[in-house]
């Protein structure tokens, strides 16, 4: 991951997306060779040189200030966490020789926490997406088809980005897979832009460039978004669908480490699906009953 090149490709990603009529520009469809604005247009939307504009694409923006990067971002309509992300491209960390990937694992306060939430399934998660560790619910909910002990082993930990594009069963959990595979890859293009020296995501990014081609589209569209909290509908093999909010929670003091929880709105059939699902999972060995029919629609 060339933080340069990647600024340039970013750059470029959202000059396309912007039509110059939104932006008071009149335009003859018929006369234009490229989508969105013009380099030109960009440059004197935004108050700079085109000469400086240029240099950014190119990814050159040694020494580029706080102002600029703030008139480009307004001019190309960018949300904050695209407008992070630009800062970030343009002023990436002190470049250093990657090192070896170390093994990250969930402190004990961290895992004693997550057990005592025997009602509410959570995982600890890295900002790689990597599974540190997981409660009962948890597991029963995600990923009931993988070993109990599989976070424990560095090298066999679940991750799941990748398993939202290489594990069929993993992906089939999801009614909208492609919403949230658009989540997926815009939050590990902001991990990308902040930590450009982390070989393990670069390892990761690569993998599934090579292995997955839905990534790859996906990946070169340069989305970026963080997903703090939310509501996700999955499909439960053995419970059925589970409409269910989600919150991230960062934990201090972790380097990006987050706890990743999730709940049904009192009273709803996902809550008794969830009870049914939770309750059953922290009896390991004792099988769910088979689920017949869609409870979301009782």
């Amino acid at each position: 991951m060339d933080a340069w090149s990647e600024l340039g490709d970013f750059l470029k990603s959202r000059r396309a997306a912007v039509r110059p009529e939104d932006v008071g520009i009149a335009t003859a469809p018929a006369r234009r060779r490229v989508a969105g604005l013009r380099r030109e247009e960009l440059a004197l939307l935004a108050g700079v040189s085109i000469t400086h504009y240029t240099r950014l694409e190119q990814g050159r923006a040694a020494g580029v200030s706080d102002s600029v990067l703030d008139a480009i971002a307004r001019t190309l309509r960018l949300t904050e966490d695209e407008s992070a992300h630009l800062r970030d491209l343009a002023r990436p960390a002190a470049r250093r020789r990657p090192a070896a990937p170390r093994a990250e694992h969930a402190t004990a306060s961290a895992r004693r926490l997550l057990a005592a939430m025997t009602d509410v399934p959570a995982l600890i998660l890295d900002r790689r997406g990597d599974v540190l560790a997981w409660n009962r619910p948890g597991h029963a909910l995600l990923a009931a088809h993988l070993p109990w002990d599989g976070p424990d082993t560095p090298a066999e930990r679940p991750n799941l980005i990748r398993m939202l594009f290489l594990d069929e069963r993993y992906r089939e959990r999801y009614t909208d897979w492609k919403e949230e595979a658009h989540l997926a890859v815009a939050s590990l293009r902001l991990a990308a832009g902040r930590h450009p020296d982390d070989r393990a995501l670069a390892e990761l990014i690569g993998r599934l460039s090579i292995k997955s081609e839905e990534f790859t589209a996906l990946w070169a569209r340069h989305p970026v978004r963080t997903c703090a909290s939310g509501s996700k509908s999955l499909r439960h093999p053995e419970v059925g669908t589970l409409e269910l909010g989600f919150e991230n929670l960062c934990l201090p003091g972790s380097a990006g480490q987050r706890m990743i929880a999730y709940t049904a709105e009192p009273g709803t059939p996902s809550d008794a699906a969830l009870r049914l699902l939770t309750t059953t999972a922290s009896l390991p060995g004792v099988p769910l009953i088979p689920w017949a029919g869609d409870r979301s629609a009782s």
